[in-house]
């Protein structure tokens, strides 16, 4: 018994990452807020208030908006939507709804913006892949 004891002792003392494995997923994701880089929230918050209603929070496009195609701009590189909302904004590439918003943005914004969207992860299934039993 005493040496169950000291092992859980040592493990908690010398693994101090073995205590905050305990933490929930609620605590510990995105949706915490203290759980993000100031960048990060300002980025989450531009994307709420401006970028969301067309692409969605994640990145997923939400609606056709007066547009024919509303990319998904989910996982982008970061410095790939940084050029494109800058092009959009110096009138570089012209588009009726994308030129009105990114003018709304500060250089900052533009960063934070690209920022959260260039973190998003995403999970690629292939349905052709067959499996010998199915995941849980």
């Amino acid at each position: 018994m005493k040496r169950v004891l000291l092992l859980v002792l040592f493990c908690f003392f010398y693994y101090p990452s073995f205590a905050d494995d305990t933490k929930s997923k609620a605590e510990t994701g995105a949706t915490v807020q203290s759980n993000l880089s100031k960048e990060l929230q300002n980025g989450k918050l531009k994307a709420q208030t401006i970028c969301s209603a067309c692409h969605g929070m994640n990145g997923v496009a939400a609606s056709g908006g007066n547009s024919v195609i509303v990319p998904n701009i989910t996982a982008q590189h970061k410095d790939y939507l940084m050029q494109k909302l800058t092009d959009y904004k110096s009138g570089k590439i012209q588009h009726a709804q994308m030129s009105v918003i990114a003018g709304m943005l500060s250089e900052q914004d533009i960063e934070n913006v690209s920022e959260w969207y260039s973190r998003i992860k995403i999970k690629i299934f292939d349905p052709n892949l067959v499996l010998a039993k199915p995941s849980n």
